[in-house]
């Protein structure tokens, strides 16, 4: 059973390989988070977790704490997935999703997969 449990957990971050981002150059996504509309006191990595999702992966994933709903890849508001494995999926890619590390830098792979982690499958 956790043989099974452990495949479909993989075969999800698998699958979260189907976003294939907005097409748009990144490097017009500021690294500074903008504030939040409510004067929330967001952290920086969660806020600009956010606004790099929303600029890459929204067009692919349903994520409704980022306002996103994308087909083509796995509706993340169904997963539950820890910051590892969706830092592996969004920096190598696979299963039809493009790798990231030539488009984000480290420290907003770790940003967006922080955020991921924090509100995927709530």
């Amino acid at each position: 059973m956790r043989l099974l449990a452990a495949s479909l957990l993989v075969g999800a971050a698998l699958t979260i390989a189907a976003c294939g981002g907005s097409g748009s150059d990144t490097a017009s996504v500021p690294s500074t988070p903008a504030p939040t509309a409510s004067g929330e006191s967001a952290s920086k990595g969660s806020a600009e977790g956010k606004q790099l999702f929303v600029a890459n992966c929204s067009t692919c994933h349903t994520l409704s704490a980022a306002g996103a709903n994308g087909m083509a890849g796995p509706n993340l508001d169904q997963l539950a997935l820890d910051e590892a494995t969706v830092k592996a999926q969004v920096t190598n890619g696979g299963g039809g999703m493009p790798a990231f590390s030539g488009t984000l830098d480290p420290a907003q792979i770790d940003a967006v997969s922080a955020y991921v982690a924090s509100v995927a499958g709530k």
